[in-house]
């Protein structure tokens, strides 16, 4: 087995994991899950000028 065939399947690899990784990104079961991902930090409801979250900030 040469260097070729060695890089031929690991391009072929890497395109069936892209592949797979894109197909359950776009999968319609997943869509209302990424959805509410998207706003998540769009709800955060803490006050910024509290102790505790200042203190998350800094470490």
């Amino acid at each position: 087995m040469g260097i070729g065939e060695l890089q031929t399947i690991a391009t072929v690899s890497a395109f069936v994991a892209f592949i797979g990784v894109a197909w359950w990104a776009y999968s319609p079961k997943n869509k209302k899950r990424f959805e509410e991902d998207a706003k998540l930090a769009l709800d955060d409801e803490v006050d910024p000028s509290s102790d505790e979250q200042r203190n998350k900030d800094e470490r």
